[in-house]
């Protein structure tokens, strides 16, 4: 509105938005329309006159009195000729579709009473349900579920998606999220500048280590996976494979001497390399050939594993940390963020690992969204921060910060993070910027696990990468 576009013309724009999308989805019919005081109230005043000029049988009903409507919500309504019911529970009948302009964007509170009553009755009917900006109940900011929240099978926001669209809860009770076009300048982004993003190709493609014609495998890095003792030998043999998959020119397994044998025995491409005591673990990492390293999968939380940690920070390798190389921290975190340099590094923790070395940030604490969480876990680490999990974030300590949407659930299956620290890894050998190596690598694993679909295991995934690959380099020159 302060650019010159007047607050009806969006508000009308957005309605009409809404019950196109309806009009799409489905034939006419019966159409519900509930309405909040607000100006989602409003937009569902402008789809609910826009339906019924379609053809639709059209119900309104109002939460709170109509007189005491302001602004454009109050404009739309007075441009509604139909009747205005109460908003009961008792409104929802056999209706074909019910939208929900409640609450959008702005909830700050709970949903309680009749609207909780009536998010509760929405959910059990049959009727196709569509949800104006956001879900009513949902936070738009965390995904957060505010009390009780609608569930939509069709979401209608507008100029962007929020990160409550994205991130769980929230992600599950928006169904199909749909972006409309209300008439928002894109140039807008250049005043807002948003730290947060959906991950995708275009925000790190141009920073992908493709090989080059006259290039060899030395100058496409050398990837060392530390290895846990021989009962947990496949986690790195699972991270090396991908490693070698994304691209690195070399990889090698450090292993003790009991673990060499079966290494040996899993691995054809992926070198292996016995590297006894520290004081032999610190020589091996500090080959300068030798660039980028990943440890924690199957490591053991033992002091020799801490112990490898701080050696290879302090040889400032490139690093990636993982599992057992985190948890070794707990109770300590600082000595872990104090070794931390000026190479780039980056942590991959689950919400548990990330609870043992950021206790007041972890989600059975913090309040704040998931991205927050880690944004300022990045910031002090002074680490690029991959919070895995259905939405994985990965934030980086300038406060930039990406959610991934594209892992299926099928990659909730053992192993699979040790494909994707050995994914990151092999990108930072290449010399991939840490920010943009676990963005890409996050976005990879989970599209190499949709071309797999059901039945997936860690085992399939390094040798789907490639496929992706040639995905990703058909978008080369258009992204």
């Amino acid at each position: 509105m302060s650019h010159g576009i007047a607050g009806l013309e969006l508000m009308e724009a957005a309605g009409r938005a809404v019950a196109d999308a309806v009009m799409a989805a489905r034939q006419p019919g019966a159409a519900l329309v509930l309405c909040g005081p607000g100006n989602n109230g409003g937009d569902g005043f402008v789809a609910a006159r826009r339906l019924m000029a379609a053809g639709w049988r059209v119900d309104l009903a109002l939460l709170g009195a109509r007189d005491a409507l302001k602004g454009d919500a109050a404009v739309m309504a007075a441009r509604w000729l139909g009747q205005v019911a109460e908003l009961t529970p008792g409104v929802i009948a056999d209706q074909d579709v019910i939208i929900d302009a409640l609450f959008g964007t702005g909830l700050g509170r709970p949903l309680d009473g009749v609207a909780a009553a009536v998010a509760e009755r929405v959910n059990a009917a049959a009727a196709y349900k569509v949800a104006v900006d956001i879900p009513s109940g949902i936070d738009s900011d965390s995904g957060a579920v505010r009390g009780t929240a609608v569930a939509a099978d069709l979401t209608v926001t507008f100029f962007a998606r929020k990160p409550g669209h994205v991130l769980y809860p929230g992600r599950a009770h928006c169904g199909e999220v749909r972006v409309a076009d209300i008439g928002i300048a894109e140039d807008v982004l250049t005043i807002i500048r948003p730290r947060l993003h959906e991950n995708h190709p275009g925000r790190w493609l141009r920073s992908w280590p493709w090989p080059e014609p006259m290039g060899h495998k030395y100058r496409r890095g050398h990837a060392v996976v530390v290895s846990g003792p021989l009962s947990c030998t496949g986690a790195a043999a699972l991270a090396a494979r991908s490693a070698l998959r994304v691209g690195a020119g070399l990889v090698t397994v450090a292993c003790t001497n009991d673990a060499l044998p079966a290494l040996a025995a899993k691995l054809d491409a992926v070198m292996t390399a016995p590297f006894g005591d520290l004081k032999a673990f610190r020589r091996f990492i500090g080959d300068a050939r030798r660039n980028a390293v990943l440890l924690g999968p199957g490591n053991g939380v033992t002091k020799a594993t801490r112990a490898r940690v701080l050696a290879t920070l302090d040889e400032a390798k490139r690093t990636v940390l993982d599992a057992d190389a985190l948890t070794v921290f707990a109770g300590d975190p600082q000595a872990l963020f104090k070794a931390i340099g000026e190479e780039e590094v980056a942590i991959t923790p689950h919400e548990g690992e990330f609870a043992r070395l950021f206790p007041d940030l972890s989600d059975r604490i913090s309040t704040a969204s998931k991205a927050v969480r880690a944004i300022h876990a990045a910031e002090r680490a002074g680490a690029v921060v991959v919070l895995k999990g259905p939405d994985t974030v990965v934030a980086a300590p300038d406060g930039s910060a990406v959610i991934n949407t594209n892992a299926p659930a099928t990659l909730a299956t053992a192993g699979a993070g040790d494909v994707l620290s050995g994914l990151i890894v092999g990108l930072l050998a290449q010399g991939m910027p840490a920010f943009d190596a676990a963005c890409g690598a996050a976005w990879l694993h989970g599209a190499a696990a949709a071309k797999f679909g059901p039945g997936l295991t860690a085992d399939d995934l390094p040798g789907l990468v490639p496929a992706v690959l040639a995905d990703l380099a058909a978008l080369k020159g258009r992204t």
